[in-house]
Order: structure tokens, then C-alpha cells, then sequence
């Protein structure tokens, strides 16, 4: 498993993650379906690909969100094809979950959660008794192999719901958490354009740290770990330690990464600044602790780019 494990990681960039995956692969080679469960940006689809290709099925991949119907989910007749033919197999379109359970393959649904209750319980017969009934059309009965493997974010996001207790029973539940700082360092590494590791292990900083703020309902992601890295780089070039240029930056980055629980425009730009000032002080730190003799990383401390002067109210 070990082995599956690593040419996992290396084949689809997964970071770490070695539990998740073991588990996935356990669950899914027993026939179990699946739930990974976590944060926005957690890698859960990345785990739920990475274990469908690892398994050499085709799959279907459906995102969730409240305008997702039962026909559409099951499979609906034509309305067209209806008046002219009736109700038969040719005016019958299938849907992901009927094609995913003819061909014996690999139901993927992104954001379970965000599905209509109504909706979700379709899945209740076709996980349980590998069976689903359309009206007008009959029974759809599952081949063997057919697999479900879901995602959701937790239950207090908005636009969400709480899964029923029955569809939740019919799942192997695999919690995914944000992961260590070492991790999420490497991370950057691979997909930032970053590859200063000043400003690689500052943007990590901040990004945590917006995760544990009591003003803040929703922290950041690694994508805004990333996302901050990369305007850095691209406005500085390299490191420097002014609080104006990282706030500056961390505008653009954290907007839509983070949710306070009572927005204001004064509010978001205040905690940025704390959390600014609170990364670059904890990134110094741990700097100072890791250099022997002279410092000799490249800061360019005094090096500002002009941006877009706003006062402080």
C-alpha cells in the first residue's frame, strides 16, 4: 500500500496526505463508499481523482450545488422525443447516476452537501441496494464495481446542508484537516511561481494565521497562501519586510479567501494589517532561529513599489 501510496503522490502532486490516501484506497478496494470531508481547499478532490484513477475505472463527475434536481441527477425523458415516440428507452436520457450505475463505474460528486436534500436522497437505494426506480422507465440495477466517492465542506458554510443521518450511515467518512506548516511550505514550492522561501514561508504564515483569528468565521486556504506568493513575487521580486507592501498584497489575495463574522471594508483591512504584522514578526523569528554566523539572505529591505495610496480611517 505503501508503494500505491507514493506513486499516488507523485503522479497527481499530492503533498503529504499519506493517511487519507491509505484510507481512500482501503475503503475503495473493500467497496465502500466514500466521504471525504473538510475545509475549501483541503485537496478532497484531488484525493477523490487521484484514488478513481488508481482504481482504472471510468468515472462521472457531477458538482453539487441547490439547482440540482433528482431528474437530473437519475435521468429524465425528452420532452420532444415524448410527443413523438412516448415513453421509451430511445426518448430516455440517462444521468450521471444511472450511467455510473449501468456501466459499474465511479460516481464522483463534488460538494454533496450543496444538493437538495430531495435530491440527495435518490443515492439512499442506489448505495444501499444497488438498485433505483424511475417513474416511467423502471428499475436501474448497478453492475458491479459501481462506486461512489463524494466531497463536502463542513455543515457551518454558507450555502450548505447537514447530510441526513440514513446517507451519511451508507458512507466511510475520511475527515480531511488543513495540513502542517512543512507541508504547506512544500506546497507553494510546487505550485507557486514563487521560489523565494522568504516570502514562500511568510505567505504560509499569514495564511494560518487567518485561520485562528476569533474575527474571522472562514480562514484561508493554501490557495491563498499561493495566491498572496505569487503577487508578492510578481510586485517585489524578491523579500522585504514592509508592512505596506505585504498589506497591499494580502488585499488582493485574502478577499475572497477569508470570511469575517461582520464584514466591513474598515474591519477586513485592520485584521489584514494585524495578521501582516503578527506573520512578518513570527516568519523573522523563525528565520533568526534557523541561520548560524551572518545573515546572508537577500531582504532588499528598503525596496517599496508604489501602490495605490489608501489612508488609514
Amino acid at each position: 500500500m505503501d508503494k500505491t501510496v507514493k506513486e499516488l503522490q507523485k503522479t497527481h502532486k499530492i503533498v503529504g496526505r499519506k493517511d487519507e490516501l491509505t484510507s481512500s484506497l482501503i475503503a475503495a478496494k473493500a467497496a465502500k463508499h466514500i466521504l471525504l470531508e473538510g475545509a475549501v481547499g483541503v485537496g478532497k478532490t484531488t484525493i477523490a481523482l487521484a484514488v478513481a484513477s488508481h482504481l482504472e475505472k471510468t468515472f462521472v463527475r457531477i458538482d453539487g450545488d441547490e439547482r440540482y434536481t433528482e431528474q437530473k441527477l437519475s435521468g429524465w425523458f425528452d420532452p420532444p422525443l415524448v410527443l413523438s415516440g412516448g415513453y421509451t428507452e430511445d426518448s430516455f436520457i440517462q444521468g450521471p447516476l444511472s450511467t455510473a450505475m449501468r456501466e459499474g463505474s465511479i460516481l464522483l460528486i463534488n460538494e454533496l452537501n450543496r444538493m437538495p436534500e430531495g435530491t440527495q436522497n435518490v443515492l439512499l437505494t442506489a448505495m444501499d441496494e444497488k438498485t433505483i426506480f424511475i417513474p416511467k422507465y423502471g428499475k436501474v440495477t448497478a453492475d458491479p464495481g459501481f462506486l461512489l466517492i463524494a466531497t463536502q465542506n463542513p455543515d457551518e458554510y454558507i450555502g450548505t446542508s447537514q447530510l441526513s443521518e440514513a446517507l451519511k450511515d451508507r458512507f466511510i467518512c475520511i475527515r480531511l484537516s488543513y495540513q502542517p506548516e512543512d507541508e504547506e511550505r512544500e506546497i507553494l514550492r510546487s505550485r507557486s511561481v514563487c521560489s523565494d522561501e522568504d516570502i514562500i514561508g511568510a505567505a504560509v504564515s499569514f495564511a494560518r494565521l487567518t485561520r485562528n483569528d476569533q474575527e474571522i468565521r472562514r480562514g484561508s486556504s493554501i490557495r491563498g497562501a499561493i495566491d498572496l506568493a505569487d503577487i508578492f513575487h510578481t510586485a517585489h521580486g524578491d523579500y522585504n519586510d514592509n508592512i505596506e507592501n505585504w498589506l497591499w498584497c494580502a488585499r488582493l489575495a485574502f478577499r475572497t479567501k477569508i470570511e469575517l463574522h461582520d464584514f466591513s471594508e474598515d474591519r477586513f483591512l485592520r485584521i489584514l494589517e494585524k495578521l501582516a504584522q503578527q506573520a512578518l514578526s513570527s516568519h523573522k523569528t523563525g528565520s533568526a532561529k534557523g541561520q548560524s554566523g551572518n545573515d546572508t539572505r537577500r531582504t532588499h529591505r528598503d525596496t517599496v513599489i508604489a501602490v495605490p495610496d489608501e489612508k488609514k480611517k
